[in-house]
Protein backbone atom coordinates (compact mmCIF):
# COMPACT_ATOMS: atom_id res chain seq x y z
CA UNK A 1 0.00 0.00 0.00
CA UNK A 2 1.91 3.43 -1.00
CA UNK A 3 0.15 7.11 -0.70
CA UNK A 4 1.67 9.29 -3.51
CA UNK A 5 0.26 12.03 -5.59
CA UNK A 6 -2.02 11.33 -8.89
CA UNK A 7 -0.96 11.62 -12.08
CA UNK A 8 -2.68 12.78 -15.12
CA UNK A 9 -2.50 9.46 -16.49
CA UNK A 10 -5.10 9.17 -13.32
CA UNK A 11 -7.76 11.12 -14.59
CA UNK A 12 -10.31 8.20 -16.03
CA UNK A 13 -9.92 5.89 -12.50
CA UNK A 14 -10.51 9.22 -10.54
CA UNK A 15 -14.04 10.38 -12.21
CA UNK A 16 -14.98 6.41 -12.49
CA UNK A 17 -14.71 6.24 -8.26
CA UNK A 18 -16.14 9.85 -8.27
CA UNK A 19 -19.10 8.61 -10.32
CA UNK A 20 -19.51 5.22 -8.12
CA UNK A 21 -19.24 7.61 -5.11
CA UNK A 22 -21.81 9.72 -5.85
CA UNK A 23 -24.18 6.59 -7.13
CA UNK A 24 -23.36 5.14 -3.47
CA UNK A 25 -24.43 8.76 -1.88
CA UNK A 26 -27.93 8.74 -4.11
CA UNK A 27 -28.68 5.05 -2.78
CA UNK A 28 -28.28 6.08 0.65
CA UNK A 29 -30.23 8.98 0.17
CA UNK A 30 -27.52 11.56 0.77
CA UNK A 31 -26.51 14.69 -0.91
CA UNK A 32 -24.32 13.75 -3.70
CA UNK A 33 -21.25 15.47 -5.49
CA UNK A 34 -22.11 17.56 -9.14
CA UNK A 35 -20.16 16.35 -11.46
CA UNK A 36 -16.76 17.83 -10.97
CA UNK A 37 -14.66 19.40 -13.84
CA UNK A 38 -11.73 17.76 -15.37
CA UNK A 39 -10.01 21.15 -15.68
CA UNK A 40 -10.60 21.82 -11.63
CA UNK A 41 -8.72 17.45 -11.01
CA UNK A 42 -6.02 18.01 -13.65
CA UNK A 43 -5.61 21.86 -11.62
CA UNK A 44 -5.34 19.85 -8.79
CA UNK A 45 -2.44 16.91 -10.61
CA UNK A 46 -0.46 19.84 -11.65
CA UNK A 47 -0.29 21.36 -8.06
CA UNK A 48 0.16 18.15 -6.38
CA UNK A 49 -3.03 18.27 -4.12
CA UNK A 50 -4.76 15.31 -5.42
CA UNK A 51 -3.76 12.24 -4.35
CA UNK A 52 -4.08 8.24 -3.72
CA UNK A 53 -3.59 5.28 -1.79
CA UNK A 54 -2.51 2.40 -4.31
CA UNK A 55 -2.30 -1.50 -3.91
CA UNK A 56 -0.36 -3.32 -6.16
CA UNK A 57 -1.01 -0.86 -8.64
CA UNK A 58 -4.42 -0.02 -8.37
CA UNK A 59 -6.12 2.79 -7.34
CA UNK A 60 -7.48 2.22 -4.08
CA UNK A 61 -8.96 5.85 -2.79
CA UNK A 62 -8.66 9.23 -4.05
CA UNK A 63 -9.03 12.36 -2.09
CA UNK A 64 -7.70 16.10 -2.70
CA UNK A 65 -5.72 18.73 0.13
CA UNK A 66 -5.63 22.33 0.32
CA UNK A 67 -4.43 24.55 2.78
CA UNK A 68 -7.05 27.14 2.48
CA UNK A 69 -10.90 26.33 2.61
CA UNK A 70 -12.43 30.25 4.18
CA UNK A 71 -15.96 29.57 2.92
CA UNK A 72 -16.30 26.63 4.65
CA UNK A 73 -14.34 27.08 7.88
CA UNK A 74 -15.00 30.86 7.84
CA UNK A 75 -13.25 32.77 10.41
CA UNK A 76 -11.33 28.86 11.64
CA UNK A 77 -10.07 29.31 8.43
CA UNK A 78 -6.96 32.00 9.79
CA UNK A 79 -5.73 28.33 11.99
CA UNK A 80 -3.08 26.62 9.99
CA UNK A 81 -4.70 23.42 8.71
CA UNK A 82 -4.19 20.88 5.80
CA UNK A 83 -8.22 20.59 4.31
CA UNK A 84 -9.29 16.97 3.31
CA UNK A 85 -11.83 17.12 -0.16
CA UNK A 86 -13.82 14.16 -1.65
CA UNK A 87 -12.53 11.12 -0.39
CA UNK A 88 -13.69 8.74 -3.17
CA UNK A 89 -12.95 4.72 -2.19
CA UNK A 90 -12.52 1.84 -4.29
CA UNK A 91 -15.13 -0.68 -3.54
CA UNK A 92 -13.00 -3.66 -3.97
CA UNK A 93 -10.52 -2.32 -1.61
CA UNK A 94 -13.82 -1.77 1.57
CA UNK A 95 -12.88 -2.17 4.77
CA UNK A 96 -8.99 -1.73 4.54
CA UNK A 97 -9.34 1.69 6.90
CA UNK A 98 -8.47 3.86 3.96
CA UNK A 99 -9.64 7.13 5.92
CA UNK A 100 -7.87 5.93 9.06
CA UNK A 101 -4.64 6.12 6.26
CA UNK A 102 -5.47 9.44 4.95
CA UNK A 103 -5.72 10.86 8.17
CA UNK A 104 -2.13 9.26 9.71
CA UNK A 105 -1.12 10.67 6.09
CA UNK A 106 -2.58 14.07 6.64
CA UNK A 107 -0.99 14.30 10.14
CA UNK A 108 2.45 13.62 8.95
CA UNK A 109 1.98 16.38 6.00
CA UNK A 110 0.60 18.63 8.26
CA UNK A 111 3.81 18.69 10.44
CA UNK A 112 6.20 18.96 7.29
CA UNK A 113 3.65 21.68 5.75
CA UNK A 114 3.92 23.58 9.97
CA UNK A 115 0.29 23.26 10.30
CA UNK A 116 -1.38 22.38 13.65
CA UNK A 117 -5.21 20.61 12.18
CA UNK A 118 -5.91 18.28 9.90
CA UNK A 119 -9.68 19.18 8.99
CA UNK A 120 -12.56 17.88 6.85
CA UNK A 121 -16.12 18.86 6.23
CA UNK A 122 -19.12 16.76 5.33
CA UNK A 123 -22.73 17.85 3.83
CA UNK A 124 -25.41 17.57 5.89
CA UNK A 125 -25.60 15.75 9.55
CA UNK A 126 -24.46 12.32 8.43
CA UNK A 127 -24.59 10.15 11.47
CA UNK A 128 -23.04 7.13 9.36
CA UNK A 129 -19.90 9.66 8.38
CA UNK A 130 -19.59 11.21 11.87
CA UNK A 131 -19.57 8.00 13.68
CA UNK A 132 -16.88 6.28 10.95
CA UNK A 133 -14.81 9.97 10.89
CA UNK A 134 -14.27 10.07 14.91
CA UNK A 135 -13.18 6.35 14.91
CA UNK A 136 -10.74 7.27 11.81
CA UNK A 137 -9.33 9.99 15.00
CA UNK A 138 -10.97 13.06 14.12
CA UNK A 139 -13.12 15.25 16.37
CA UNK A 140 -16.70 15.99 14.93
CA UNK A 141 -16.89 19.80 15.98
CA UNK A 142 -20.55 20.09 15.25
CA UNK A 143 -22.75 21.68 12.56
CA UNK A 144 -22.16 25.26 10.60
CA UNK A 145 -24.51 27.08 8.14
CA UNK A 146 -22.52 28.00 5.06
CA UNK A 147 -22.31 31.58 4.42
CA UNK A 148 -21.39 32.53 0.85
CA UNK A 149 -21.51 29.18 -1.64
CA UNK A 150 -20.60 31.41 -4.52
CA UNK A 151 -18.20 29.33 -6.42
CA UNK A 152 -18.29 26.00 -4.54
CA UNK A 153 -19.48 23.16 -5.97
CA UNK A 154 -23.57 22.61 -6.10
CA UNK A 155 -23.58 20.26 -3.22
CA UNK A 156 -22.40 23.09 -0.68
CA UNK A 157 -25.82 25.57 -2.42
CA UNK A 158 -27.28 26.65 1.10
CA UNK A 159 -26.21 23.65 3.28
CA UNK A 160 -25.41 22.39 6.44
CA UNK A 161 -21.89 20.82 6.90
CA UNK A 162 -20.79 18.70 9.47
CA UNK A 163 -16.95 19.72 10.65
CA UNK A 164 -14.16 17.42 11.51
CA UNK A 165 -10.56 18.16 12.80
CA UNK A 166 -7.08 16.40 14.59
CA UNK A 167 -5.18 18.60 16.21
CA UNK A 168 -1.69 18.13 16.27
Amino acid sequence: MEIQNSIAEDIDEIFRLYRGATAYMKLKGQVCWPEFSRDLIMQEISERRQCKITVEDKIACIWAVAFDDPQIWQERNADPAVYIHRIAGNPEFKGMNLVKRIADWAKQYALENDKVFVRMDTVGNNTGLISYYSKCGFEFLGLSELKNTEGLPAHYNKATVSLFEIKL
